[in-house]
């Protein structure tokens, strides 16, 4: 009888994770297909799903998980992604999360690979206008949340505006991860760590021993890939030494890491200038991270397979830093922020991220879509549905590259 019962508790668990992955991998797919505007507006997107819809973590703990990938190198919105999947049903959620986020636009640049010919043009299209502009109004949303209940009092939203102010005067990876230590410290100092020591508690099912496993992994195949690839020529492995090396090394991750992967894949004459500008078009126009640009260069790449197979072999090697970084990380990052003193630095680091999201609405978001009254008009707009009439956003993405289509 025992067994018996044991048994089905047995299949009843299974059938709960089978029914959670099933559910990341629905809610990243459709997130995948709809998520254009890049990585700032991707946690835009997050956040409206995840934090207002369907309430699996609060903005607190969605802003902590923000702050540790914009720390960590890498493609900072699809770690987001893989740690959301994470809390919300384990490995598999986080595997499901990226399938679901990452799939669509790397199956689209491979395609985009084998017709690359057609694709003049792209980058002056209305339609991917009129998505750059949505990304306006959904990366303001973002921001106007998470300024109300992250910097809601004065302190706090003088650090915001700072960190913003900071950002934008030093636009580079790197400044980012100094504004937002910088933010930790000032919390630190000056928050109370008995104010605001609420929240809903994040427990990441990853082992210690995992996580250090992961971080192992990572620094052994960064420094032994070049090795490797010295003592074993062979054309598959110095493409996935290429592109791992251009994962693990990008802070910021979505535009900034081009210029690593131009200087992969150029200089050795693997991919033409003139094929690397016309995949950058097509990254433009496809949802999801940017990092799937990679599947594009290696489906076009004279290294390598080529074809499918040498675009998800790159694919695979740009995105294995992310996954064994932000594991390797998140069991740590889930017991300092229980700590005291750590909510105070947290307080901080959360509203520093929120001065960085508001100079990233600004610049690239702003600068590089509204040009003019009509697309300030389309960007308020996208904001009065999403703000007020809280229509959802694959609509309003829609509609924004209709209208861009036939006006713009």
């Amino acid at each position: 009888m025992e067994r018996e019962m044991a048994a089905t508790e047995e299949v009843a668990a299974e059938e709960r994770r089978g029914g959670l992955f099933l559910e990341v991998l629905g809610v990243f797919t459709r997130l995948g297909l709809t998520s254009f505007g890049g990585p700032v507006a991707h946690l835009g997107y997050f956040r409206t799903e995840l934090v207002e819809r369907r309430r699996w973590l609060d903005d607190r703990a969605y802003a902590d998980v923000v702050a540790l990938c914009q720390f960590l190198p890498g493609p900072a919105s699809s770690q987001t992604g893989i740690a959301l999947g994470l809390l919300r049903a384990g490995l598999p959620g986080a595997l499901a999360a990226w399938l679901g986020f990452t799939m669509p636009s790397a199956a689209l640049m491979i395609a985009f690979a084998y017709g690359v010919t057609l694709l003049g043009g792209v980058a002056d299209a209305g339609w991917l206008h009129g998505l750059k502009i949505v990304a306006v109004a959904v990366v303001a949303q973002a921001v106007l949340g998470m300024a109300r209940s992250l910097a809601p009092d004065r302190p706090r939203a003088t650090i915001a505006v700072v960190a913003a102010v900071l950002v934008l005067l030093w636009p580079t990876a790197l400044a980012q991860v100094g504004v937002i230590a910088a933010g930790g410290l000032a919390g630190w100092r000056l928050l109370g760590a008995e104010s605001d020591a609420g929240g809903e508690p994040l427990r990441f099912p990853v082992s210690r021993r995992l996580a250090l496993g992961c971080w192992a992994l990572f620094f052994a195949t960064l420094l032994g890939l070049p090795l490797l690839r010295e003592a074993w020529p062979s054309q598959g492995l110095a493409l996935f030494d290429s592109f791992y090396r251009a994962g693990s090394l990008v802070f910021g991750g979505g535009h900034v890491v081009l210029p690593l992967l131009e200087a992969e894949v150029v200089p050795p004459g693997w991919v033409t200038p003139d094929a690397f500008i016309a995949g950058y078009g097509a990254a433009q126009a496809v949802p999801g991270p940017l990092f799937t640009f990679a599947a594009y260069l290696g489906a076009v790449s004279g290294a390598g397979p080529g074809g499918w197979a040498g675009g998800l072999l790159a694919l695979a090697a740009i995105f294995l830093p992310a996954w064994l970084l932000v594991i390797g990380a998140l069991p740590f990052w889930g017991e300092l922020r229980a700590r005291p003193d750590a909510q105070a630095a947290l307080r901080g680091v959360n509203a520093a991220v929120v001065g960085v999201l508001l100079a990233a609405l600004y610049d690239p978001v702003w600068t590089s879509a509204v040009g003019g009254a009509a697309d300030f008009a389309l960007a308020l707009v996208c904001f009065g549905l999403l703000v007020v009439w809280k229509a959802p956003p694959w609509a309003v993405v829609v509609l924004a590259a209709v209208v861009g289509g036939l006006l713009l």
